[in-house]
Protein backbone atom coordinates (compact mmCIF):
# COMPACT_ATOMS: atom_id res chain seq x y z
CA UNK A 1 0.00 0.00 0.00
CA UNK A 2 1.06 3.25 -0.83
CA UNK A 3 1.32 5.44 2.18
CA UNK A 4 2.93 9.10 0.23
CA UNK A 5 4.40 9.58 -2.92
CA UNK A 6 5.64 13.21 -3.18
CA UNK A 7 8.31 14.81 -5.26
CA UNK A 8 11.07 17.40 -3.79
CA UNK A 9 13.00 20.57 -5.78
CA UNK A 10 15.75 21.90 -3.65
CA UNK A 11 14.42 21.25 -0.52
CA UNK A 12 11.22 21.93 -0.59
CA UNK A 13 8.08 19.87 -1.51
CA UNK A 14 6.80 20.19 -4.98
CA UNK A 15 3.57 17.94 -4.77
CA UNK A 16 1.98 14.17 -4.53
CA UNK A 17 2.22 12.37 -7.55
CA UNK A 18 1.12 9.55 -8.96
CA UNK A 19 2.94 6.74 -9.48
CA UNK A 20 2.98 7.04 -13.29
CA UNK A 21 4.36 10.19 -13.02
CA UNK A 22 7.77 9.28 -10.96
CA UNK A 23 9.93 9.17 -14.28
CA UNK A 24 9.29 12.96 -15.24
CA UNK A 25 10.97 13.89 -12.00
CA UNK A 26 13.94 11.68 -12.52
CA UNK A 27 16.67 12.42 -13.21
CA UNK A 28 16.59 16.09 -12.99
CA UNK A 29 18.98 18.13 -10.72
CA UNK A 30 18.30 19.04 -7.31
CA UNK A 31 14.93 17.02 -7.55
CA UNK A 32 13.91 13.47 -5.95
CA UNK A 33 11.25 11.68 -5.05
CA UNK A 34 10.04 10.10 -1.70
CA UNK A 35 7.79 6.99 -1.80
CA UNK A 36 6.62 5.05 1.13
CA UNK A 37 4.96 2.15 1.30
CA UNK A 38 3.19 -0.28 4.24
CA UNK A 39 2.98 -3.87 3.47
CA UNK A 40 3.31 -4.07 -0.46
CA UNK A 41 2.67 -7.27 -1.99
CA UNK A 42 4.70 -8.75 -4.68
CA UNK A 43 3.28 -6.47 -7.86
CA UNK A 44 3.47 -3.46 -6.17
CA UNK A 45 7.40 -4.28 -5.57
CA UNK A 46 7.38 -5.41 -8.74
CA UNK A 47 6.15 -1.92 -9.89
CA UNK A 48 8.58 0.59 -8.14
CA UNK A 49 11.21 -1.87 -9.13
CA UNK A 50 11.01 -1.21 -12.18
CA UNK A 51 10.21 2.11 -11.92
CA UNK A 52 13.28 3.29 -9.92
CA UNK A 53 15.91 0.07 -11.06
CA UNK A 54 15.90 -2.03 -8.34
CA UNK A 55 18.19 -5.16 -7.77
CA UNK A 56 15.69 -7.97 -7.63
CA UNK A 57 17.82 -9.38 -4.41
CA UNK A 58 17.39 -6.29 -2.47
CA UNK A 59 13.66 -6.21 -3.69
CA UNK A 60 13.82 -10.05 -2.28
CA UNK A 61 15.23 -9.15 1.18
CA UNK A 62 12.57 -6.09 1.26
CA UNK A 63 9.69 -8.52 1.02
CA UNK A 64 11.23 -10.81 3.41
CA UNK A 65 10.48 -9.55 6.47
CA UNK A 66 13.25 -11.42 9.05
CA UNK A 67 16.26 -9.55 7.15
CA UNK A 68 19.52 -9.06 9.82
CA UNK A 69 20.17 -5.23 10.11
CA UNK A 70 22.58 -4.20 7.12
CA UNK A 71 23.31 -1.43 4.67
CA UNK A 72 24.44 -2.68 0.80
CA UNK A 73 25.71 -0.81 -2.36
CA UNK A 74 24.08 -1.73 -5.90
CA UNK A 75 26.22 0.64 -8.19
CA UNK A 76 25.15 4.56 -6.74
CA UNK A 77 22.28 3.47 -4.49
CA UNK A 78 21.76 2.08 -1.04
CA UNK A 79 19.81 -0.84 0.41
CA UNK A 80 19.19 -0.64 4.26
CA UNK A 81 17.55 -2.95 6.27
CA UNK A 82 16.49 -1.70 9.77
CA UNK A 83 14.53 -2.79 12.70
CA UNK A 84 11.80 -1.36 14.40
CA UNK A 85 11.27 -2.64 18.38
CA UNK A 86 8.46 -0.67 20.46
CA UNK A 87 7.12 -1.16 23.70
CA UNK A 88 3.58 -1.80 23.67
CA UNK A 89 1.43 -2.96 27.04
CA UNK A 90 4.65 -4.37 28.27
CA UNK A 91 5.69 -6.38 24.86
CA UNK A 92 7.77 -5.83 22.15
CA UNK A 93 6.47 -5.03 18.80
CA UNK A 94 8.87 -5.96 15.56
CA UNK A 95 8.98 -4.28 12.78
CA UNK A 96 10.84 -3.88 10.13
CA UNK A 97 12.07 -0.95 7.61
CA UNK A 98 13.80 -1.63 4.44
CA UNK A 99 14.63 1.98 2.62
CA UNK A 100 16.38 2.22 -0.86
CA UNK A 101 18.26 5.55 -1.71
CA UNK A 102 19.90 6.29 -5.15
CA UNK A 103 20.87 9.63 -6.84
CA UNK A 104 16.86 11.19 -7.22
CA UNK A 105 14.87 8.59 -5.35
CA UNK A 106 14.13 7.24 -1.31
CA UNK A 107 12.18 4.40 -1.73
CA UNK A 108 10.74 3.50 2.25
CA UNK A 109 9.62 -0.39 2.73
CA UNK A 110 7.65 -1.04 5.94
CA UNK A 111 6.21 -4.09 6.90
CA UNK A 112 4.45 -5.35 9.41
CA UNK A 113 2.55 -3.33 12.30
CA UNK A 114 4.18 -0.15 13.82
CA UNK A 115 4.31 3.26 14.11
CA UNK A 116 4.27 4.94 10.49
CA UNK A 117 7.03 7.74 9.86
CA UNK A 118 4.81 10.70 9.02
CA UNK A 119 6.52 12.82 11.64
CA UNK A 120 9.86 12.58 9.52
CA UNK A 121 8.39 13.46 6.21
CA UNK A 122 7.04 16.68 8.68
CA UNK A 123 10.69 17.20 9.81
CA UNK A 124 12.52 16.85 6.93
CA UNK A 125 9.69 19.42 5.23
CA UNK A 126 10.33 22.01 8.10
CA UNK A 127 14.06 21.95 7.86
CA UNK A 128 14.57 22.65 4.14
CA UNK A 129 18.10 23.54 3.70
CA UNK A 130 18.95 20.25 5.44
CA UNK A 131 16.47 18.33 3.17
CA UNK A 132 18.36 20.00 0.34
CA UNK A 133 20.98 17.14 0.63
CA UNK A 134 18.58 14.31 -0.78
CA UNK A 135 18.11 11.19 -0.36
CA UNK A 136 20.89 10.73 1.66
CA UNK A 137 19.31 13.34 4.23
CA UNK A 138 15.77 11.04 4.35
CA UNK A 139 17.94 7.92 4.68
CA UNK A 140 19.87 9.81 7.63
CA UNK A 141 16.04 11.18 9.60
CA UNK A 142 14.65 7.48 9.07
CA UNK A 143 17.30 5.72 10.79
CA UNK A 144 17.66 8.63 13.58
CA UNK A 145 13.67 8.23 14.00
CA UNK A 146 14.40 4.82 14.41
CA UNK A 147 17.21 4.46 16.71
CA UNK A 148 15.35 7.53 18.76
CA UNK A 149 12.78 4.92 19.88
CA UNK A 150 14.88 2.49 20.91
CA UNK A 151 15.28 4.87 23.85
CA UNK A 152 11.75 4.57 25.31
CA UNK A 153 12.34 0.56 24.96
CA UNK A 154 15.29 0.81 27.03
CA UNK A 155 13.82 2.50 29.90
CA UNK A 156 11.04 0.94 30.18
CA UNK A 157 13.69 -2.28 30.37
CA UNK A 158 15.45 -0.23 33.21
CA UNK A 159 12.18 0.06 34.83
CA UNK A 160 10.80 -3.15 34.95
CA UNK A 161 14.69 -4.45 35.92
CA UNK A 162 14.08 -1.92 38.77
CA UNK A 163 10.78 -3.61 39.99
CA UNK A 164 12.17 -7.05 40.23
CA UNK A 165 15.07 -6.09 42.03
CA UNK A 166 13.04 -4.66 44.68
CA UNK A 167 11.00 -8.05 44.83
CA UNK A 168 13.63 -10.81 44.47
CA UNK A 169 13.92 -10.54 48.68
CA UNK A 170 10.23 -10.91 49.56
CA UNK A 171 9.87 -14.40 50.55
CA UNK A 172 7.57 -16.23 48.56
CA UNK A 173 7.95 -14.08 44.87
CA UNK A 174 11.03 -16.38 43.38
CA UNK A 175 9.16 -18.30 40.64
CA UNK A 176 7.86 -15.13 39.54
CA UNK A 177 11.12 -13.27 39.68
CA UNK A 178 12.33 -15.47 37.14
CA UNK A 179 9.60 -15.68 34.83
CA UNK A 180 10.25 -11.95 34.69
CA UNK A 181 13.67 -12.30 34.36
CA UNK A 182 13.98 -14.07 31.79
CA UNK A 183 11.19 -12.62 29.68
CA UNK A 184 13.57 -9.12 30.37
CA UNK A 185 16.28 -11.37 29.22
CA UNK A 186 14.71 -12.04 26.40
CA UNK A 187 13.46 -8.25 25.42
CA UNK A 188 17.11 -7.53 26.19
CA UNK A 189 18.77 -9.72 23.52
CA UNK A 190 15.70 -8.74 20.79
CA UNK A 191 16.80 -5.33 21.00
CA UNK A 192 20.30 -6.16 21.06
CA UNK A 193 20.06 -7.99 18.07
CA UNK A 194 18.42 -4.70 16.26
CA UNK A 195 20.73 -2.39 17.74
CA UNK A 196 24.03 -3.79 17.21
CA UNK A 197 24.16 -4.86 13.47
CA UNK A 198 22.74 -1.83 12.46
CA UNK A 199 25.76 0.00 14.56
CA UNK A 200 28.01 -2.00 12.07
CA UNK A 201 26.36 -0.52 9.24
CA UNK A 202 26.24 2.32 9.74
CA UNK A 203 29.50 3.07 10.64
CA UNK A 204 29.82 2.26 6.86
CA UNK A 205 28.16 5.79 6.12
CA UNK A 206 30.79 7.81 7.61
CA UNK A 207 34.10 6.24 7.87
CA UNK A 208 36.58 4.43 5.50
CA UNK A 209 35.55 4.39 2.14
CA UNK A 210 32.22 5.93 2.68
CA UNK A 211 29.30 5.54 -0.53
CA UNK A 212 29.07 8.68 -2.96
CA UNK A 213 25.53 9.38 -1.67
CA UNK A 214 26.11 9.84 1.91
CA UNK A 215 29.79 11.93 1.37
CA UNK A 216 28.05 15.15 2.01
CA UNK A 217 26.07 13.85 5.43
CA UNK A 218 28.70 11.57 7.07
CA UNK A 219 27.99 14.03 9.97
CA UNK A 220 24.57 12.56 10.59
CA UNK A 221 25.27 9.24 10.07
CA UNK A 222 28.15 9.36 12.73
CA UNK A 223 25.45 10.99 15.35
CA UNK A 224 23.25 8.04 14.92
CA UNK A 225 26.33 6.11 15.27
CA UNK A 226 26.78 7.79 18.49
CA UNK A 227 23.20 6.87 19.99
CA UNK A 228 23.68 3.57 19.01
CA UNK A 229 26.54 2.84 20.83
CA UNK A 230 25.00 4.50 23.81
CA UNK A 231 22.17 1.80 23.27
CA UNK A 232 24.59 -1.02 22.85
CA UNK A 233 26.00 -0.21 26.36
CA UNK A 234 22.71 0.48 28.05
CA UNK A 235 21.76 -3.44 26.40
CA UNK A 236 25.32 -4.78 27.69
CA UNK A 237 24.35 -3.48 31.25
CA UNK A 238 20.87 -4.49 31.39
CA UNK A 239 21.53 -7.43 30.05
CA UNK A 240 24.63 -8.08 32.82
CA UNK A 241 22.62 -6.74 35.75
CA UNK A 242 19.85 -9.21 34.40
CA UNK A 243 21.96 -12.28 34.54
CA UNK A 244 23.14 -11.06 38.09
CA UNK A 245 19.33 -10.81 39.47
CA UNK A 246 18.84 -14.30 37.83
CA UNK A 247 21.75 -15.63 40.31
CA UNK A 248 20.64 -13.73 43.12
CA UNK A 249 17.30 -14.93 42.91
CA UNK A 250 18.30 -18.40 42.72
CA UNK A 251 20.70 -18.09 45.88
CA UNK A 252 17.44 -17.01 47.15
CA UNK A 253 15.71 -20.31 46.11
CA UNK A 254 18.53 -22.10 47.69
CA UNK A 255 18.55 -20.06 51.05
CA UNK A 256 14.61 -20.66 51.03
CA UNK A 257 14.86 -24.31 50.64
CA UNK A 258 17.59 -24.34 53.30
CA UNK A 259 15.51 -22.59 55.62
CA UNK A 260 12.52 -25.21 55.09
CA UNK A 261 15.23 -28.37 55.47
CA UNK A 262 16.47 -26.82 58.72
CA UNK A 263 12.58 -26.87 59.91
CA UNK A 264 12.21 -30.34 58.49
CA UNK A 265 14.76 -31.28 60.63
CA UNK A 266 14.55 -29.87 63.58
CA UNK A 267 11.09 -31.24 64.04
CA UNK A 268 12.08 -34.85 62.85
CA UNK A 269 14.30 -34.53 65.46
CA UNK A 270 11.85 -33.60 68.23
CA UNK A 271 9.36 -36.50 66.99
CA UNK A 272 12.16 -38.85 66.53
CA UNK A 273 12.94 -38.32 69.92
CA UNK A 274 9.12 -38.78 71.24
CA UNK A 275 9.09 -41.73 69.21
CA UNK A 276 12.01 -43.64 70.35
CA UNK A 277 11.05 -43.30 74.28
CA UNK A 278 7.35 -43.97 73.12
CA UNK A 279 8.70 -47.17 71.77
CA UNK A 280 10.39 -48.13 74.98
CA UNK A 281 7.69 -47.75 76.89
CA UNK A 282 5.61 -49.62 74.91
CA UNK A 283 7.19 -52.49 74.75
CA UNK A 284 5.31 -54.00 77.81
CA UNK A 285 7.73 -56.52 79.14
CA UNK A 286 7.49 -58.16 82.05
CA UNK A 287 10.30 -56.60 83.99
CA UNK A 288 9.75 -53.18 83.84
CA UNK A 289 9.11 -52.11 87.21
CA UNK A 290 7.10 -48.79 85.84
CA UNK A 291 4.77 -50.31 84.69
CA UNK A 292 2.90 -51.21 88.15
CA UNK A 293 3.28 -47.55 89.36
CA UNK A 294 0.12 -45.46 89.30
CA UNK A 295 2.28 -42.47 87.90
CA UNK A 296 4.28 -44.19 85.42
CA UNK A 297 2.22 -42.85 82.24
CA UNK A 298 1.69 -39.32 83.37
CA UNK A 299 5.48 -39.40 83.99
CA UNK A 300 6.88 -41.13 80.78
CA UNK A 301 3.89 -38.49 79.16
CA UNK A 302 5.73 -35.45 80.86
CA UNK A 303 9.73 -36.87 80.18
CA UNK A 304 8.87 -36.90 76.56
CA UNK A 305 6.79 -33.63 76.33
CA UNK A 306 9.90 -32.08 78.66
CA UNK A 307 12.06 -33.88 76.17
CA UNK A 308 10.68 -32.23 73.08
CA UNK A 309 9.82 -29.18 74.41
CA UNK A 310 13.90 -28.99 75.47
CA UNK A 311 14.69 -29.41 72.27
CA UNK A 312 12.38 -27.33 70.84
CA UNK A 313 13.89 -24.32 72.62
CA UNK A 314 17.53 -25.17 71.55
CA UNK A 315 16.23 -25.49 67.80
CA UNK A 316 14.71 -21.84 68.37
CA UNK A 317 17.48 -20.55 69.67
CA UNK A 318 19.72 -21.71 66.67
CA UNK A 319 17.15 -20.38 64.40
CA UNK A 320 16.30 -23.50 63.06
CA UNK A 321 12.56 -22.97 63.85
Amino acid sequence: MIVNCVAYEKGRRLQDIQTHEIVDYLGAPDRFVWVALHNPDEEEMATFQKVFDLHELAVEDALNGHQRPKVEEYGEALFMVMHMITMCDDQLETGQVAVFAGPGYVLSVRLHPGRGFAEVRQRCEHEPKLLRHGPAFVLYALMDTIVDRYFPVIEALQAELESIEDEIFVRGTARRSLERLYKLKRQTMKLKHAAMPLGEATAHLFGGRVPALCRKTREYFRDVYDHLHRIESAVDTIREMTITAIQVNLSMVAIDEGEVHKRLAAWAAIFAVATILAGIWGMNFVHMPELDWRLGYPLALLVMGGTCGLLYQRFRRAGWL
